[in-house]
Formats: structure tokens, sequence, C-alpha cells
């Protein structure tokens, strides 16, 4: 029996063309931006932090935690000192830390959030592994801005 060669490298033809046309559309729903609305190639998401007119940027990490973060966002937030390691202030509502890790060890320039007050934690020195604390991303640059003593005004809105 003669087998038609141009039949059947038309039919693979076609099933390879099927398979690519279902993986295109699958990427362009999965790749067409996030739920916040803002294209970003890797998940992360830029925003500054405006001290005193003093503008700093961060990125903040593709997490279920830092995600519910940047829908906050714009945010007028008190910030504090704690234990001359972090600055604090009060979130208006508690995260989501879905999928998080249970503890974490933040570094100079961290934002977190410690789960067990609901408060923000952005720390100016490292420190200790901790349980309850979610890293939500870190400061671009440099934080001179946030080692100052006392209480003071920080906005967090999203860099464009």
């Amino acid at each position: 029996m003669r087998v038609n060669r141009t039949y059947s490298a038309w039919a693979c033809a076609g099933r390879i063309g099927v398979i690519a046309l279902l993986a295109l559309g699958a990427c362009t729903t999965a790749c067409a931006g996030n739920e916040l609305g803002t294209a970003r190639k890797d998940g992360a998401m830029r925003v500054r932090v405006v001290i005193d007119g003093q503008a700093l940027t961060a990125t903040l990490d593709d997490s279920p935690a830092a995600r519910d973060f940047a829908s906050l966002l714009p945010l007028d937030l008190t910030l504090s000192d704690y234990a001359s390691t972090e600055k604090v202030g009060d979130l208006p509502r508690r995260l989501s830390i879905d999928a998080a890790p249970r503890s974490y060890k933040p570094s100079s320039g961290d934002i977190t959030y410690y789960a067990p007050w609901g408060n923000l934690a952005i720390f100016y020195r490292d420190f200790r592994d901790s349980d309850g604390l979610v890293r939500l991303g870190a400061f671009d640059g440099g934080i001179d801005a946030l080692r100052r003593a006392g209480a003071f005004a920080a906005r967090f809105e999203r860099a464009e």
C-alpha cells in the first residue's frame, strides 16, 4: 500500500500549527498583565516613596502580599522608629499572606509586612530571621531619607 506523503506532511504541519496557536493563546492570556492593570515583564512593580519631597524608588516582589500592598497605593503613612533597626507604619487593613514563608531574615533596604501586628516595616539595618515577617520588596538605591529621628510622613505611590 502506497502512503500519500504529501497528505501526511500537511496533516503533521496542521497539527503543529494548532498546537502553536493554542500555546500562543495561552501566553497571550497569561502574559497580558496582572490584576493590578499594570503590565510587568517579570511581575515586579516599581514604586516611589516620597519623604519630605525626596523620592526613593523601590521594587515590589511578584507575590500575593506585595500585590495586596500595591492595591492600597497611593498610600500616606506615618513612619516611626522601632528598635533602632526599622521604620514602621500602620496599614489601613491587614494584607493577604497566602503562600508566604513562615519567616523572613530582612536586610537593610527591605520593605516588609509584619503579619502579627499588621504593619509595614522598612529595615534600615539587617536583622535576624523573624516569624510572621513577609518580604514585599526592596529599595533600589540609597535609603538615607529613612535614617532620621522621630515620626515622619511618607507617601507610597506607583512609579510611572
